[in-house]
């Protein structure tokens, strides 16, 4: 049982409304200043009792409540009336402006020093190194994570925590990663003084009463603490409006106790826990703890003409179309595409070995820049109400816009995302190239109708991909699981805006998860491994590699047309799943089994397509590919590196030297 709440606490507790400030005392958000910000008096319209929260879930809000001095606590309840209370206050405070050409939409501008999530700041605190990354040989620096020591942690911790929410409302968010209830979701509590956090929590995960049930009934739960790191009174004006502490941002992951401290940070996966920082890092522990997988994966259904369907997971790195892929509108007459998640699965084994998928989200957090009806008309659709847009352009007629829109009308002008009129030819973005929107998952026009399945969707293929301008071919099978957990962990793609990266430089990126391992990937490939050499039936997935990047090397063009006409793709990757024989439409190679001639249905194509060119597996490519692997994983992973994938390297080597 909770603690009781008296007329006389310093720290009030509210259930279902949010609070009424006095307009002369502190602001919602600090814009009026004052030197004295810590001894609020708060007008509350309902005070309720701490008893029914669960006891553990308030030992864990009273802790950091003595650690960050909030001046007051609001314990979430997700209703639309405090919904609308937590969009009021951040419009009052210029937090968010409404967009009245849209329903219920919002246009957010950040700190230009707070665009993306911060891996260099990202760490997991273990009390062994060995149990964070693999120990790179030669004196490099680890590419697979940032290990944290405990003492190191508690000092950053020190510096940090203490008295960082004073003046501020602490929020206790309450939600569930998955559909409440469902065998394969997982909890989580998290504290923020950020209203705009609440505001997205309440659309990416589901946020409120319901997950409280469940928490009530004793349920595990990951512990979540978020600050921005602007106490009032503040130090220096905020800019757009916007608290930020970048100079001493710190997310930290403590894998052991299943604890989140993200501090410095508003934006994105730094502040919306349950989203990178639980659903991959923390999951992925647990995962690997309990016997499934928790993987940067989106999950889509895929119906062919005769009625037949299959349930794909496929694993990008960011910004290399995993949206548009999950919300394909496929160009092949008579194809269903239906949309599970863009982002994260968590599959596990059912009782008759199938491997079944949960997208533990709820709602899209995708890269703006490039969505357009061309690219993505599904996306637009889903985007046109009840979504937040982050570092966006605005247009006059009170709309959003975007590198990849088309252009507005005459007489529409354009604002760029700091707030500044834009113009095209004026030599800057109008939109940040990770420029977000945020809108509820149930408002896709094709969301699969198993989408919330208590018990997941059957996969029956995982795929694997990333930007490769050369020598990748189109798309290739695996030969077999084990050859499937080496393709993963070779994955190379072009860095992406989605964090602090410049440039077009190949970069290792393992599963698509190199920025999210939430423990050491040695550790992680034989965990994957060990799903063929499980004691129960096992009905393990066929798993491939696509490429729709390549380019020709005279024109830089791409050499495939992409978007749509990926269900051609999919097309050969599903009958591959039904096949009764490995070489039925496909023909071996140095890499895995590659379509057969004409086995891409190129029918109805606009403009001409050179397969021979997008399927080709050139020997000098993979023979640098090769060398750079082995280094990489000589030097990355070392010791920790499972023999079994140290002899798919072997046998890939082998096969190049004799083609």
């Amino acid at each position: 049982m909770g603690p009781t709440i008296t007329s006389t606490s310093r720290f009030y507790f509210t259930t279902s409304t949010m609070y009424s400030i006095p307009k002369m005392s502190c602001p919602f958000l600090g814009v009026i200043r004052r030197k004295e910000a810590v001894n609020i008096s708060f007008r509350l319209r309902s005070l309720a009792s701490l008893h029914s929260l669960p006891a553990e879930v308030a030992d864990f809000v009273k802790g950091a409540v003595d650690e960050c001095k909030p001046s007051g606590v609001h314990i979430v309840t997700g209703t639309p009336e405090e919904t609308a209370n937590i969009y009021a206050g951040l419009e009052k405070e210029g937090m968010v402006k409404k967009l009245p050409k849209y329903e219920n939409c919002w246009l957010a501008r950040t700190d230009p020093k707070d665009v993306a999530r911060v891996e260099s700041k990202t760490v997991i605190v273990t009390k062994n190194q060995g149990d964070t990354i693999p120990i790179p040989t030669g004196g490099a620096k680890s590419q697979l994570g940032s290990w944290m020591s405990e003492s190191d942690w508690e000092k950053a911790r020190q510096e940090r925590f203490p008295g960082c929410m004073t003046g501020r409302t602490m929020y206790v968010i309450p939600f569930s990663m998955g559909p409440v209830g469902s065998s394969l979701a997982k909890y989580g509590v998290q504290v923020t003084d950020s209203p705009y956090v609440v505001a997205s929590m309440g659309i990416m995960t589901r946020m409120g009463t319901p997950a409280l049930n469940k928490l009530s009934e004793g349920v595990e739960f990951v512990r979540c603490q978020h600050s921005l790191g602007r106490p009032f009174p503040l130090k220096a004006p905020l800019v757009n409006a916007w608290p930020c502490n970048p100079d001493k941002v710190l997310i930290s992951h403590l894998p052991d106790t299943r604890q989140i401290l993200s501090y410095g940070s508003g934006y994105g996966g730094n502040s919306l826990l349950g989203k990178k920082c639980f659903a991959l890092r923390i999951a992925s522990r647990i995962a690997k703890d309990e016997g499934w997988l928790a993987e940067h994966m989106l999950i889509l259904g895929i119906t062919n003409p005769e009625g037949v369907k299959r349930y794909v997971a496929a694993a990008f790195p960011s910004a290399c179309g995993k949206t548009n892929l999950a919300m394909m509108k496929p160009a092949l007459p008579g194809w269903k595409v239906e949309c599970v998640g863009d982002d994260i699965a968590w599959m596990k084994f059912d009782a008759q070995g199938k491997l079944r998928a949960i997208n533990p989200e709820n709602g899209f957090f995708g890269v703006a820049p490039g969505t357009s009806y061309k690219t993505n008309p599904y996306a637009m659709s889903t985007i046109a109400k009840n979504t937040v847009f982050t570092n966006v352009g605005e247009t006059s007629d009170g709309g959003i816009w975007w590198e990849g829109l088309d252009t507005p009308a005459d007489g529409i002008t354009l604002t760029d995302w700091h707030g500044k009129t834009w113009k095209h030819g004026s030599g800057t973005a109008c939109a940040h190239p990770n420029s977000r929107f945020c809108a509820p998952a149930a408002q896709c026009p094709i969301i699969d109708p198993q989408w919330e399945s208590e018990e997941g969707v059957p996969i029956d293929a995982i795929i694997f991909g990333g930007r490769r301008p050369q020598g990748v071919p189109l798309v290739y099978e695996s030969f077999n699981w084990q050859h499937g957990v080496f393709v993963g962990a070779s994955m190379r793609s072009e860095a992406t805006a989605a964090a602090e990266h410049q440039g077009k430089v190949i970069m290792h990126d393992p599963f698509a998860m190199r920025p999210f391992f939430g423990y050491n990937f040695g550790n992680y490939l034989t965990h994957w491994l060990s799903m063929e050499t499980r004691k129960a039936p096992t009905h393990l997935p066929k798993i491939f590699h696509v490429n729709w990047f390549r380019k020709d090397p005279s024109s830089g063009a791409f050499l495939w047309p992409g978007f749509g006409e990926n269900a051609r793709v999919l097309e050969w990757i599903f009958k591959r799943c039904g096949r009764e024989s490995d070489d039925e439409a496909a023909k071996k190679s140095i890499v895995g089994w590659l379509p057969e001639d004409g086995a891409i249905n190129t029918q109805g194509l606009s403009g001409s397509v050179d397969m021979g060119a997008l399927l080709d597996v050139p020997k000098h490519f993979w023979q640098n590919e090769t060398k750079e692997l082995r280094a990489y994983f000589s030097q990355q992973v070392g010791a920790d590196l499972p023999a079994k994938v140290e002899a798919e390297l072997k046998a890939l080597e082998d096969r190049v030297s004799d083609n």
